[in-house]
């Protein structure tokens, strides 16, 4: 069954509000404005990280179209399609030095290339950390040597360090199994940790970052998937970290299964809050040249007339669209 697209929701949303003919030009014409932009996210790590099971948690890949580059020098960094979401998927670190030397110039090559309108190409670098293990010596490196000192300006937002395997920090200790949740012990231990990567990257770099820990689930050979924990959380720090105009990209790839949704330290409502800024990033974009109480108002309802002050309810196809999302 083909997942509706929310672009398609948008256009229908659209052309049935009452609105001038006038007023829906303006703001159809700004919606594709929208749906012709393109977030690509790099995702990084030590062999071993998780990245794949992260990019198969996270999105819809079954769907992507898988590519390389056409450098052949770059050609070990994988490039998944997923409608205008571009991941690219780099080797892990970790493998030997004469291997990390190669990986390490191909990931600054992506890093300081650019787009067609002279930005760079890459929005997010999402770092991935094993909590698995005690020793973060090569995903160091990574961060400090490689990723951080070839972001430009911008590098403070343009990274996210996450440490996947939480319910492996303390060797499977301290995890409760029944709820998918980590023993406060190990909660203590997890933000021992995160404090720790914070401050390493800090000292080296001058950079603050703000690292979180998650599991991205896994399925053993003949067994069932086990949930994710912190996921939404995961989530909710990716879209976050990405230009506004471009968040509405994500609501057509994230993973349409609730029951990877369902556990995260409940901090704060991390689902409802990516719904809210994919909602606000939808309607300041076709805000733009518009009457924001009443065009936008047709069609998002408070949402719209809300726009600088946080978001109302939304009505309308799309509204229905985007909290239907991790249900």
């Amino acid at each position: 069954m083909k997942r509706e697209n929310v672009f398609d929701v948008l256009q229908k949303d659209i052309m049935e509000a009452n609105l001038s003919e006038d007023e829906k030009n303006k703001i159809l014409k700004n919606i594709m404005n929208l749906k012709d932009q393109k977030v690509n996210i790099m995702i990084t790590g030590a062999t071993g990280c998780g990245k794949s099971s992260t990019i198969n948690a996270l999105f819809d890949t079954e769907v992507a179209k898988v590519g390389v580059g056409v450098d052949p020098e770059t050609m070990e960094i994988e490039k998944y399609e997923l409608d205008n979401l571009i991941l690219w998927d780099t080797p892990g670190l970790g493998d030997g030095k004469e291997a990390d030397k190669r990986h390490a110039k191909n990931i600054i090559k992506k890093l300081t290339e650019v787009d067609e309108n002279g930005n760079a190409l890459i929005d997010l670098v999402l770092v991935i950390l094993d909590g698995s293990t005690k020793d973060f010596g090569t995903s160091y490196e990574l961060i400090n040597n490689i990723i951080i000192p070839n972001l430009g300006e911008e590098r403070k937002n343009r990274i996210l360090v996450a440490i996947n395997q939480a319910d492996m920090a303390m060797k499977g200790r301290n995890w409760d199994y029944k709820k998918n949740e980590p023993k406060q012990q190990l909660v203590d231990f997890l933000e021992e940790k995160v404090g720790s990567v914070e401050n390493r990257i800090y000292e080296a770099t001058g950079i603050k970052i703000e690292p979180i820990y998650y599991c991205a689930g896994y399925k053993e050979e003949g067994g069932e998937q086990c949930r994710p924990y912190n996921l939404t959380k995961l989530l909710y720090y990716i879209v976050k970290s990405t230009p506004s105009e471009k968040r509405v990209l994500y609501a057509n790839n994230v993973n349409q299964d609730a029951e990877m949704w369902k556990d995260d330290d409940k901090k704060i409502d991390y689902s409802g809050e990516t719904r809210n800024s994919i909602l606000s990033s939808i309607a300041e974009g076709a805000a733009i040249g518009a009457d924001i109480g009443g065009a936008i108002g047709g069609i998002f309802g408070g949402a719209g007339e809300a726009i600088g002050r946080g978001i109302g309810t939304i009505i309308g196809g799309v509204g229905g669209f985007i909290c239907g999302l991790f249900r």
